[in-house]
């Protein structure tokens, strides 16, 4: 029987082998985030504030924005529209403060994120941690491409392994 130390150091080694010395990306496979961008984007907050001149619309306090099983909320999401505002067709979401993103059992932590509607990817920025199920990873930087349900960390990437044994 294997000694429970020499699977520790053997994983070690494996993962040191694995990644380049100046790792600096990792890419995750986010099948909970996947999301049919073309489904309604509905929003709850406490303010709304309109801007017709830049197309904008600033909602805050509490917000949430559903879309399908995806959640994102924040302290703070402008709504960028493509074209006029008044027909309502939302090309971006921009959050800021405390932004957590949710779908499934993924879910992500970051100071702000964009929510590219056309091209159905959210990149989210500053102290992001990564949850899936009972793993956690830490960057500075995760895009998501909601179309394939992929997406890379970019920084310095940290996580830690459970090797099962304790």
């Amino acid at each position: 029987m294997p000694h429970p130390m020499s699977r520790v150091i053997a994983l070690l080694v494996a993962a040191m082998i694995a990644a380049p010395v100046s790792a600096q990306e990792t890419a995750i496979d986010f099948g909970g985030l996947r999301q049919d961008t073309t489904q309604p984007v509905e929003v709850a907050s406490d303010a709304l504030e309109v801007n017709q001149s830049d197309g904008t619309a600033t909602f805050s306090g509490n917000v949430v924005v559903s879309q399908g099983a995806m959640r994102l909320s924040a302290g703070r999401i402008t709504a960028i529209y493509a074209g006029e505002a008044s027909a309502g067709r939302i090309r971006e979401l921009r959050a800021e403060e405390g932004v957590t993103l949710v779908a499934g059992e993924d879910a992500a932590e970051a100071q702000s994120a964009v929510y590219d509607i056309d091209e159905g990817s959210v990149v989210m920025t500053g102290d992001v941690l990564l949850t899936q199920g009972p793993t956690a990873l830490s960057s500075e930087r995760l895009v998501i491409d909601l179309v394939n349900g992929t997406g890379s960390l970019e920084g310095r990437v940290r996580t830690i392994f459970e090797t099962g044994e304790r």
